[in-house]
Order: structure tokens, then C-alpha cells, then sequence
């Protein structure tokens, strides 16, 4: 599964460095919709394409063949990274990949189909795979 976008406007962007105090809330995406349970960040950061492929085969070996899984959020802002052993200078770097910005509250993944002891179990384990801290949600 390729998560990555087809286009971008701009190949490079900026970086968007933020500083941790004063990141604020995620005002989208932050209750569960789709499944009954889901796992939500606490804390911001950037999460890669590999992490959350990651986190998706954990959570689909999880749901088995009856449950579904339902990934919230979409790596779309490009990342560079220069080689190594290369000189300050000389420009930007190459583009490495692409990470989706996460802000606290954020639901990341959501799984429905199963029962509740499991699904928690398995967002447990695919949050571990995830660079911020994650809580398991249930559906208001």
C-alpha cells in the first residue's frame, strides 16, 4: 500500500518547526467517525509513511477477516534530508519521504468488528509503533 501523494504543488516545503508549548489542540479529526474504537495522539509530532504501514499491519492482523480498519490520517507534506558526511551549504537536500503533522487529540487509526478486548490490545500494539504517545478511544 502506497501512502504517499500521486502530485504535490511543491516538491520541498518548509519545515514547519513549532515550538511543543505552543502547538495547540487538533480542532479536525479529533472524535471517532467511522469505526468503535480508535486511537488518539497526546502528544504532536510527525509521523512517516513506514511508521504508519507499520501500525496498519499490526492493526489488520488484529481485525482478522471480520473487522475493519480505517487509517485517519495521509502523509502528504514532503521531507529532505541531505546525505551523510556532506558539508553545511550547497542547498536544500533531497526529498526522503513524506510524514503527516500531528497535533494532540488527533485520531490516528480506528478498527470496528471486534470485540473490545482485542481492539485495545491491538491499537496498544500499533501505537507503540508510532513516534507519540496514543490512547485508546471508544466511540461517544
Amino acid at each position: 500500500m502506497a501512502l504517499f501523494p500521486r502530485k504535490v504543488k511543491h516538491r520541498k516545503w518548509q519545515t514547519l518547526r513549532e515550538h511543543p508549548d505552543k502547538v495547540g489542540v487538533a480542532s479536525r479529526g479529533a472524535k471517532v467517525s467511522f469505526g468503535s474504537y480508535g486511537i488518539k495522539a497526546l502528544q504532536p509530532g510527525r509521523i512517516t509513511t513506514n511508521q504508519i504501514e507499520a501500525s496498519r499491519k499490526v492493526l489488520s492482523r488484529a481485525a482478522g477477516k471480520t473487522g475493519k480498519v480505517w487509517i485517519r490520517i495521509f502523509p502528504d507534506m514532503p521531507f529532505t534530508k541531505k546525505p551523510a558526511q556532506v558539508k553545511l551549504g550547497k542547498g536544500k537536500g533531497d526529498l526522503q519521504g513524506y510524514v503527516v503533522p500531528v497535533k494532540p487529540g488527533r485520531v490516528l487509526f480506528e478498527i470496528d468488528g471486534i470485540p473490545e478486548a482485542d481492539a485495545r490490545e491491538g491499537l496498544r500494539k500499533a501505537g507503540t509503533k508510532l513516534p507519540v504517545k496514543t490512547k485508546f478511544v471508544e466511540r461517544i
